[in-house]
């Protein structure tokens, strides 16, 4: 087993991948859209190369397996997923995919207790059709009649994309895994984030993702000339959404583990000598705790409702998402921390602000996430990067932990 070649072979495979897009000039691509069949035909082909049985499940999942030593034994997962975002970097949700390809090419030729699975999830990013985890979710039996029927801004349902990329809808219920046959989930991914950079850290182990909510809140008050309005009289919607803004900012600042984003404001009318009669500020909450997020959520918002009434302003909030936290697996966790231990890595814990597949996976069976650091915490962009000491590490901690997991 050479690491340095399997580390160089990740790598080369992340640049042919990052080549299938929708878009010419920049890496966009979304739930089967046509640049998915170059990317099947890759993965098949590396994916056979490490002695693994392909299939393409009903949801445009690609899984690769060796057999466990008896037809029935139960089943390891690895995996992540193959979308991306729009102008998207090229190592989010695909490195996790090949680091499993290459972590089961070197296991390659032994036969374990436990089978192993590599998962290429078809989608996880929601930028299709608005709603993630359409891969995962179809993997864990949750792919309803509700996200069947989504539209795209073509108005293509998820079941048409489904149909057109070839793939039947009846035959969903088969892409699920059998209740109590997967032993665990292990995904590889790069941080999206500063902490591990920070730190000089190669690696970290994820011990819970962060809970979210999501949802807008809307201040309604009276636009009027800038220079007719006195101060006392104005009922400025901007000024309510300023003071929200500090308030969020403030709150995540002085709890800890909170992580609370104004990421837009859009006002009305929106000229420089009009005072605006209407606001639309977003809220992001995240927490590991559901409760301290819940918390915080309610105080913000009862924040803006105060803003608001001394303004003399209407306030409306529109719920968005709603996602729980999803604590790691206690022991999966503890066997990845152990197997950085071993592999000569302190096994610091980085909790996950980002949403992943294990999220869903997270209700199928125990789930652990192994972090690559990002440097400069660059994610969703172009210049989004990976060391090659770092693939090189996480390959040597995954076999690490695999041979352990899939002995059992």
């Amino acid at each position: 087993m050479n690491l340095d070649a399997l580390a160089d072979s990740v790598l080369a495979r992340c640049d042919v991948l990052a080549g299938c897009s929708e878009e010419p000039g920049r890496l966009t691509r979304r739930f089967l859209t046509p640049p998915f069949r170059q990317v099947h035909e890759h993965v098949s082909r590396w994916m056979a190369a490490a002695g693994l049985h392909v299939r393409l499940d009903a949801a445009g999942n690609l899984r690769g397996r060796a057999p466990g030593r008896e037809p029935d034994a139960p089943l390891f997962v690895v995996g992540s997923h193959l979308d991306t975002v729009p102008d998207a970097g090229r190592y989010d949700g695909v490195l996790g995919v090949l680091l499993g390809v290459a972590a089961a090419e070197a296991l390659s030729g032994r036969r374990f207790p436990r089978a192993l699975e590599v998962i290429a999830f078809s989608e996880e990013e929601g930028a299709r059709f608005g709603a993630p985890y359409l891969g995962s979710l179809a993997a864990c039996g949750r792919l309803g009649a509700d996200l069947l029927a989504r539209r795209d801004a073509g108005g293509v349902t998820v079941a048409e994309a489904i149909r057109a990329y070839g793939l039947d809808v009846a035959d969903l219920p088969a892409a699920a895994y059998t209740p109590g046959a997967v032993a665990g989930y292990l995904e590889a991914h790069i941080e999206q984030g500063p902490v591990l950079d920070s730190l000089g850290l190669p690696l970290g182990v994820v011990p819970a993702i962060l809970g979210q909510t999501r949802a807008w809140v809307r201040f309604a008050g009276h636009a009027g000339h800038a220079g007719a309005q006195p101060m006392h009289l104005r009922r400025d919607a901007l000024a309510a959404a300023a003071a929200l803004v500090t308030a969020v900012e403030h709150r995540a600042r002085t709890t800890p583990g909170l992580r609370a984003t104004v990421g837009s404001l859009t006002v009305w009318p929106g000229a420089t000598n009009v005072v605006p009669g209407q606001a639309r500020v977003s809220l992001d909450v995240r927490h590991a705790d559901d409760a301290v997020r819940a918390r915080a959520v309610a105080d913000l918002l009862a924040f803006a409702r105060s803003a608001a009434s001394e303004r003399g302003l209407g306030v409306e909030v529109e719920p968005g998402l709603e996602q729980p936290a999803v604590a790691c697996d206690p022991r999966l966790t503890a066997r990845l921390a152990a197997a950085l231990e071993d592999r000569g890595h302190r096994p610091e814990p980085v909790p996950s602000g980002a949403g992943h597949d294990a999220v869903v996976m997270a209700g199928l069976c125990p789930v652990a996430m192994l972090f690559l650091r990002s440097p400069g915490g660059v994610s969703h962009h172009p210049d989004e990067s990976v060391r090659r000491e770092d693939v090189r590490a996480a390959l040597d901690v995954m076999i690490c932990f695999l041979q352990d997991e899939l002995a059992r």
